[in-house]
């Protein structure tokens, strides 16, 4: 998926394809891909590298119909997510970012907690690709977003702030931002309960981008279709871990799921299948 392959029109084509596909739109009669009856990619022409795993990664999340939760981590070979200091642009290369991108735009929802919004403020909005932007959502259960943050600021797309009962957040001053009150579980948000309430709101397929915290807490729950893990060949040796789970006696306990790989630029793609979506 190297934005800098030499075919790099051919993976423009398909990406253009992909959201088609995404949308539910029919593509044209002429068209240089198309899914066969078992919904695998088919081509008229020769396809390159890059372009091949552009879709071998993205066409069973472009074709998905139902509900979908997919996590996605930029990481370190020693699992590392930012250093001590909470440093981390950028662990992960261009390739990387712009497969992140893409899994904004493919999906309809974008998740990060209340602590990554306040350490990176991010804007969370499609700009290395050309697509849709997600509806942002921030999970902010005891309201300590300050509103001067750029989710709820930047209009660039519609954000949603999910926040917990009597807690007094910051006003947003963008007319782009829902604010949405959730029963609390235990010291944040119910998972479930996140996914539930996106779906009820036309947000099927949510994407978890982070940080580390969140990612795991969807993890644990079980409410994961897939994890996306970007593995940057870069040891850092201290600082901040990606994921962080209950302890377990012995390896017989660890998950061991199903796995495809892919490159990104210098960086490793790890798709983790964790349920049968």
């Amino acid at each position: 998926m190297s934005a800098t392959a030499p075919d790099t029109l051919e993976s423009d084509a398909a990406w253009q394809w992909l959201c088609r596909l995404r949308d539910h739109e029919r593509p044209p009669e002429d068209d240089r891909l198309w899914l066969d009856a078992q919904g695998a990619w088919q081509a008229r022409d020769a396809v390159g590298d890059a372009t091949r795993e552009l879709l071998d990664c993205l066409v069973p999340l472009a074709t998905h119909r139902e509900r979908l939760a997919v996590a996605q981590l930029g990481q370190s070979l020693d699992g590392r997510i930012a250093t001590q200091s909470g440093h981390s642009h950028y662990i992960n290369g261009l390739e990387s970012r712009t497969h992140l991108h893409r899994l904004r735009a493919l999906l309809d929802a974008v998740v990060v907690g209340a602590g990554t919004v306040v350490a990176d403020d991010p804007l969370l909005t499609v700009r290395h690709v050309p697509g849709r932007q997600p509806v942002r959502v921030i999970l902010d259960p005891r309201g300590r977003v300050p509103g001067h943050v750029r989710l709820l600021r930047d209009a660039a797309a519609p954000t949603l702030h999910l926040v917990g009962p009597d807690t007094m957040p910051a006003t947003p001053t963008g007319r782009h931002v829902t604010r949405l009150t959730l029963p609390l579980a235990g010291d944040g948000f119910s998972p479930a309960a996140v996914l539930e309430a996106l779906a009820e709101r036309g947000l099927p397929r949510v994407l978890i981008e982070g940080g580390g915290v969140t990612v795991s807490r969807f993890l644990e729950a079980g409410v994961l279709d897939r994890l996306h893990l970007l593995v940057a060949p870069l040891l850092i040796g201290s600082g901040r871990p990606g994921l962080t789970l209950a302890p377990i006696a012995t390896l017989d306990d660890a998950r061991r799921p199903r796995a495809r790989t892919f490159r990104c630029g210098d960086d490793t793609l790890f798709d983790l299948i964790l349920r049968n979506a």
